[in-house]
């Protein structure tokens, strides 16, 4: 016989889950599926615990319901970038929108694994984790892209200069911020501008040396091909392009390096050498971590929202692993501002110009 509400509600506290499932002669688990829209249950057992839910006036701890549900939401974080500074701010806005959202996320680095033993350790992370943000260069891998799709793990790219119709990603448009750069040197008189590159596996490289020569083009300044150097957004790679950049016969007198690593590598460079930044020589940067305010003087650089840029990755995440079951997949392409930062390691040349005529 079924118990009556009076004999199940207890004096004083408030109803409980497992309270319900007792009234309703069903499993808690059960109440649990009801009471989250889960699918799956029986209509008989559905109407059984939602009469028990309303008689019993069981008012669930929602609170507590987020939690269960961050259990089952896991998303990793997966990195290779070299750049130190670059990682803080990734984590910042990863740990942010995780935190906000009740998802536990996971930190995994795969610096020191092949390209086999990491298409390895994607298929093992497939096995625990709803979803996988993958910033520079392993967005750029489409094994690694392939491993986590194929086995249904949604995945969002961060960073990637190549927009792809099979996975949602976040980004600036690299191609404009580096024009941006360029076009702010010309207009302080600079016409000799060095160039370092970014690592060429990477598609936003690309982008960016193409909106230097672009904003060259645009200036109608010849494009001189000993004015840019190879790099791979490491510090080693901007003191070795660096010294190749001013032991030129014609040195240039700005030096556009494509991340702030290698920016603060040629300040050390040019300082080494006895030269006075920016009254010899402007510096300027990319991305706006925390290294372009650890030199002296602090670099002009682009602003690349990382942090932001993580935080809107977790929320596209979510979006994808909680959609409705049987609803259509959307791959979104999200396009975050930049913004030229300008700081002291830009000299204007265009009052030493006016001045000689």
């Amino acid at each position: 016989m079924k118990k009556s509400s009076r004999s199940v509600r207890r004096k004083g506290g408030a109803i409980t889950i497992d309270e319900v499932a007792a009234h309703a002669g069903v499993s808690a688990m059960t109440v649990s599926r009801v009471i989250n829209g889960h699918a799956g249950v029986r209509d008989g057992n559905r109407e059984r615990v939602m009469r028990s839910v309303r008689e019993l006036g069981y008012r669930p701890n929602l609170a507590a319901s987020a939690l269960a549900a961050a259990q089952h939401t896991c998303i990793a974080l997966i990195y290779t970038n070299p750049s130190s500074s670059y990682l803080r701010e990734l984590l910042v806005g990863a740990l942010r929108g995780s935190t906000r959202a009740a998802a536990q996320l996971v930190i995994a680095t795969w610096d020191e694994l092949d390209p086999k033993a990491r298409r390895g350790a994607a298929r093992q992370l497939s096995n625990s984790v709803a979803g996988v943000i993958l910033p520079p260069p392993l967005c750029e891998s489409k094994a690694i892209v392939a491993e986590f799709t194929q086995a249904g793990v949604a995945v969002v790219s961060i960073a990637s200069g190549h927009f792809s119709d099979s996975i949602s990603c976040v980004r600036i448009d690299d191609h404009r911020a580096s024009h941006d750069m360029v076009t702010h040197l010309i207009e302080r008189g600079h016409t000799r501008i060095g160039y370092i590159k970014g690592d060429p596996n990477q598609t936003a490289s690309a982008h960016r040396w193409q909106g230097y020569r672009d904003a060259l083009a645009e200036a109608g300044i010849a494009y001189d091909d000993k004015l840019v150097q190879p790099g791979y957004f490491t510090y080693r790679s901007g003191l070795e392009a660096a010294e190749r950049l001013l032991t030129l016969r014609s040195p240039p007198t700005a030096i556009f390096a494509s991340n702030d690593d290698m920016a603060s590598a040629v300040v050390s460079v040019a300082h080494r050498r006895g030269l006075d930044v920016p009254r010899d020589l402007s510096v300027v940067g990319f991305d706006d971590t925390s290294a372009s305010t650890m030199v002296w003087p602090e670099l002009t650089t682009i602003h690349q929202p990382v942090a932001a840029m993580a935080d809107a990755a977790i929320d596209i995440l979510l979006r994808e692993i909680r959609r409705t079951q049987g609803s259509a997949r959307v791959i979104v392409n999200h396009v975050l501002p930049h913004q030229l930062i300008s700081r002291w390691s830009v000299a204007d040349r265009t009052d030493s110009k006016k001045s000689r005529k």
